[in-house]
């Protein structure tokens, strides 16, 4: 009978193991997450941030703007740089917004900020700079990047 209560007992532990998901599980926009040049503290790489990082969701902090940048090769994340947001295409017109690139290739922000209508650009960790041509239709940058479009990267 003991060795059953056993068995019961790791096959419940192990069930809920399985079951738990990728993220943590917070669900409030009222904490503070902003990405930093040689932060380790993100996950997922090139999957979509916001799936889990907004209202609702489980992720630590709801993000205005998040995704993940690979290298030139498309061959591993870069360790650093950041995706700059300007009103006019090409780096043209105002910097509006800048989130650093983490160690772990991925860029995050809580803060506030409406991206609509703007143009990003991705500085990579030797300098040079790609621009998107268009504006951004979300700031959820892996729900497209990746999925429908090239993925992100920078040099």
């Amino acid at each position: 009978m003991r060795t059953n209560s056993i068995l019961l007992a790791i096959f419940v532990i192990g069930v809920s193991f399985l079951m738990t998901p990728s993220c943590k599980k917070n669900g409030n926009c009222n904490k503070k997450n902003i990405s930093k040049n040689g932060g380790n503290e993100s996950h997922n790489f090139g999957m979509n941030c916001m799936n889990c990082h907004a209202s609702g969701g489980e992720g630590y902090g709801c993000f205005t703007a998040a995704g993940s940048v690979s290298n030139a090769t498309l061959t591993a994340h870069v360790s650093s740089g950041t995706v700059k947001f300007y009103t006019l295409a090409n780096g043209g017109g105002t910097l509006k917004y800048e989130i650093a690139i983490d160690s772990k290739g991925n860029f995050h922000t809580t803060e506030s900020n409406d991206y609509t209508g703007l143009f990003p650009a991705i500085t990579g960790p030797n300098g040079t700079t790609n621009y998107m041509s268009s504006t951004v239709p979300s700031s959820s940058c892996n729900s497209c990047h990746g999925v429908s479009t090239a993925v992100l990267y920078g040099n």
